[in-house]
C-alpha cells in the first residue's frame, strides 16, 4: 500500500478550496462540512509541529473531503492544461 502524506500548505490549500466553494452564508460563519472535517488534522498538525500528516490516519471525512479537493485541482489542470 502505497503512504499517502498530505503537508500542512496542501491542508491549508484544500480547506481554502473549499470555503471558497461552499462559503458560510449565515451570521454564525460556520465552515462547510469539508473544511470542518479538514480543520481537526489541521490543528493536530500545528499543535504536533508535524511538517505533513499520513492521510490513512485522518477521518474518512477529512480523506473524502481531500480526495474532491484532489479531483477539482486535477479537473483545472486538465482544463488549463
Amino acid at each position: 500500500m502505497v503512504r499517502m502524506e498530505i503537508t500542512l500548505t496542501e491542508l491549508e490549500d484544500a480547506i481554502n478550496f473549499w470555503r471558497t466553494r461552499k462559503p458560510s452564508t449565515s451570521e454564525a460563519c460556520v465552515l462547510c462540512a469539508e473544511a470542518a472535517a479538514l480543520a481537526g488534522p489541521y490543528a493536530a498538525m500545528i499543535m504536533h509541529h508535524l511538517p505533513a500528516l499520513d492521510e490513512a490516519a485522518m477521518p474518512e471525512p477529512a480523506r473524502a473531503a481531500l480526495a474532491a479537493w484532489r479531483q477539482a485541482r486535477q479537473a483545472v489542470a486538465r482544463v488549463k492544461g
